[in-house]
C-alpha cells in the first residue's frame, strides 16, 4: 500500500498534499524548460546558423523521434525500477545538454549537427521522465484524486507552454536565443531539486517482473493496447492528430517570420495561444466531465474545437493574426481536455503492473508520427511553402475526431473505472445477449 493520507477536506484540493505540491512544482518547471527549449532550438538553427524549413522540421523531429527508437524498451524498463530517480536523472542529462550549446556558439564552434544531437538527447530524456512520471503520480495520489491531480499537472503545463514560447522571445530578444538556453537548463536543476524531496515511499519493483524477460514484456503491453477497445482507438487518433499538428508547427516559426514579417518576441507571443487554450481546458475539463460525462466530453470538445484549425492558413499581418490566436487557442482547449480525460483513464484503467508499459506504448504509437509530421511539414514547406503547408494540415486536423466517433465512446457517457470493472461488463453483457 502506498502511503497516502486521507483526501483532505480543503478547499485547496490534492494542493494540501505536500508531496503532490512539490510532483507539481517539478513537472511544472521541467514542463516550463521544455517549452522554451521546443521554440529556442529552432530560433537559433533560423537566427545563427539561417538554416532553412527543411533543417527546422529535423530539428523538431529529433526531439520527438526517441519515442520511435525507445519508446517500447523504455515502459517495460520504468515497470522494473524506482520512478523517481530516473526522473531526477533525466533533467540533470537536459541541463547539461542544453548548456553545451551556449559553450559551442561561444567557442565558435556550433553546428546543426550539434542542435539536431541536443534535441534527440533533451527528447530521450523526456522520453524517460515522461513514462516515470505517468506511473508515478499514482504512489503520490490515489485514484479518487487523479482526476483532479492530472487536471492541475495539465492546466500548469498548459501554463508552462505560454510562458516557455514567451519566455523564449523575450529572452531571444534581449541577450538572445543561445544565452536564453542557460536559463532554460536551470529550470531542469530545479525541478530535479523538488523531485529530490518527495517523501512518499514508492514500493520497490517485484522481482518476479525482473525475471521475465524484456521482449515479453514489451510483447505484453502491445497485446493489451491492441485489443482494448478504448485504447486502441485513443492512440490511433492521436497518431493521426499529433502527425498533422507537429506538421503544421515544423512551419509556423517560418511563416511568421519569413511571410509576416514579424520579430522573435512577437513569435513567442503568437505561439502561446494554444497553450492559453490549454489553461482553460484544463481549468473546464473537471466540470465538463461531471456535466456530460468522460467519454461524451471528450468526444463532443473535439467535434467543437478540431475545425478551427481552419483558421490558421487564414492568417495575415495586422488585424487577421487574431484568426492564428482563434484557431490555436481551440486546438488547445480540445488537446488539453483530451489528454486530462485520457492520462487520467490509463492511469486507473491499466493493471498497475502494466501501467508503465501501456503508458510508453500509446506514447510510443501517438508520438511515433510526430516525427514524420515535422519532416513532412518541413519538406512541404520547402517545396509549396509555409501557407499551403498549413492548408494541408488543417485539413488533416479539422475532421479527425471522426476516429474517435467510431469507437465505443459514441455509445457511454462515462469512460469504464478499471480494466476489470470493463472485462466484467462486458461479460455480463454476452451473458444478457445469450440469454
Amino acid at each position: 500500500m502506498n502511503d497516502i493520507p486521507d483526501r483532505p477536506c480543503t478547499r485547496w484540493g490534492v494542493f494540501a498534499r505536500p508531496d503532490f505540491r512539490r510532483l507539481w512544482l517539478g513537472e511544472t518547471v521541467s514542463g516550463l524548460g521544455n517549452s522554451i527549449t521546443v521554440v529556442a532550438l529552432p530560433l537559433i538553427a533560423v537566427v545563427v546558423l539561417d538554416a532553412d524549413s527543411t533543417a527546422v522540421g529535423l530539428i523538431a523531429a529529433a526531439v520527438w523521434l526517441p519515442w520511435l527508437l525507445v519508446g517500447l524498451p523504455v515502459g517495460a524498463w520504468v515497470d522494473r525500477m524506482r520512478k523517481r530517480p530516473l526522473m531526477i536523472a533525466c533533467d540533470l542529462v537536459s541541463a547539461v545538454a542544453l548548456v553545451s550549446i551556449p559553450l559551442a556558439v561561444w567557442a565558435g564552434a556550433l553546428t546543426l549537427q550539434q542542435l539536431v544531437l541536443v534535441a534527440l538527447v533533451c527528447g530521450t530524456a523526456t522520453v524517460c521522465f515522461n513514462t516515470a512520471y505517468h506511473s508515478y503520480i499514482r504512489i503520490v495520489l490515489d485514484g479518487r484524486d487523479l482526476l483532479e491531480g492530472n487536471a492541475k499537472l495539465q492546466g500548469s503545463k498548459a501554463a508552462t507552454q505560454v510562458a516557455g514560447p514567451g519566455a523564449a522571445g523575450l529572452l531571444a530578444q534581449a541577450v538572445g536565443a543561445v544565452s536564453g538556453l542557460v536559463a532554460d537548463a536551470v529550470t531542469f536543476l530545479v525541478s530535479a531539486f523538488c523531485l529530490k524531496r518527495i517523501d512518499v515511499a514508492e514500493p520497490a519493483p517485484t522481482h518476479d517482473e525482473e525475471r521475465v524477460p524484456l521482449r515479453q514484456q514489451i510483447a505484453e503491453g502491445l497485446r493489451f493496447l491492441g485489443r482494448d477497445r478504448y485504447l486502441r482507438w485513443m492512440v490511433t487518433w492521436g497518431a493521426v492528430l499529433n502527425m498533422a499538428l507537429m506538421g503544421s508547427q515544423a512551419v509556423q516559426v517560418v511563416f511568421l517570420v519569413r511571410t509576416l514579417g514579424l520579430n522573435s518576441a512577437m513569435v513567442g507571443l503568437l505561439l502561446t495561444g494554444s497553450s492559453v487554450g490549454g489553461i482553460v481546458g484544463a481549468l473546464l475539463t473537471t466540470r465538463i466531465t461531471r456535466r456530460i460525462g468522460t467519454g461524451r466530453g471528450l468526444l463532443l470538445l473535439q467535434v467543437v474545437t478540431a475545425p478551427f484549425a481552419l483558421l490558421m492558413p487564414l492568417t495575415s499581418a495586422g488585424p487577421g493574426l487574431l484568426l492564428f490566436v482563434g484557431g490555436s487557442f481551440a486546438l488547445g482547449v480540445g488537446v488539453a481536455v483530451a489528454n486530462v480525460v485520457v492520462g487520467s483513464f490509463r492511469q486507473t484503467y491499466c493493471p498497475p503492473r502494466m501501467l508503465g508499459r501501456v503508458v510508453a506504448t500509446s506514447m510510443m504509437l501517438n508520438h511515433s508520427t510526430i516525427p514524420l509530421g515535422s519532416l513532412l511539414g518541413g519538406v512541404l514547406g520547402d517545396a509549396v511553402g509555409p501557407r499551403p503547408t498549413l492548408w494541408i494540415m488543417a485539413g488533416v486536423t479539422a475532421p479527425c475526431w471522426l476516429v474517435l466517433a467510431l469507437s465505443p465512446m459514441r455509445h457511454v457517457r462515462d469512460l469504464p473505472l478499471s480494466y476489470e470493472s470493463e472485462q466484467a461488463h462486458q461479460q455480463l453483457k454476452g451473458e444478457r445477449s445469450a440469454t
